[in-house]
């Protein structure tokens, strides 16, 4: 198995939330891009709680969470994995949280996207940051099968915290 990277954060002075997932899949790490997989839900989701279609250029993508003060990163910096699933990640590092909360204050909420970011989170890093409430989701990802609306309705927490902070800003 060959060591895999995370991507850089997604993230500016401007983020009031953040998305952690646990480690990009293999389609996403074909593309550089953040839930790069056709199937995964993660832009659709996002795009359809502000009752819109998803762009179709990444970088637009990236725009459209930034102009709303979501940032994404992962919980994982490298680990290693034999296809895309992450109940086959070992040897993982963490990446740098402290970096994270210290350059980027204005974050008040993190949602984990599924069960591994939320576990590795909880047991690597813990909830130690003053000020900053974490929710676990469910994981947008293919293998995780949900109908849409549901998934929309539970993810929906994310655009009402967003918008809460941007309006008390």
């Amino acid at each position: 198995m060959n060591l895999i990277k995370c991507f850089p954060p997604v993230v500016d002075e401007g983020a009031r939330v953040i998305i952690l997932g646990s480690m990009p899949g293999r389609e996403s790490l074909r593309k550089k891009e953040y839930y790069g997989h056709p199937r995964n839900q993660f832009w659709h989701v996002l795009y359809a709680l502000y009752g819109r279609e998803p762009d179709t250029e990444y970088y637009k993508k990236v725009a459209f969470l930034k102009k709303r003060g979501i940032a994404l990163w992962d919980v994982i910096e490298t680990c290693q994995r034999e296809g895309s699933m992450d109940a086959n990640i070992t040897g993982e590092k963490i990446n740098d949280f402290n970096w994270l909360f210290s350059n980027y204050p204005g974050i008040r909420y993190a949602f984990f996207n599924g069960a591994k970011a939320y576990e590795t989170f909880r047991k690597r890093v813990g909830f130690k940051y003053d000020g900053i409430t974490y929710t676990k989701l469910g994981s947008t990802s293919p293998a995780n099968v949900v109908r849409f609306e549901r998934r929309l309705d539970e993810w929906g927490i994310v655009r009402r915290c967003a918008d809460e902070l941007i309006s008390s800003s």
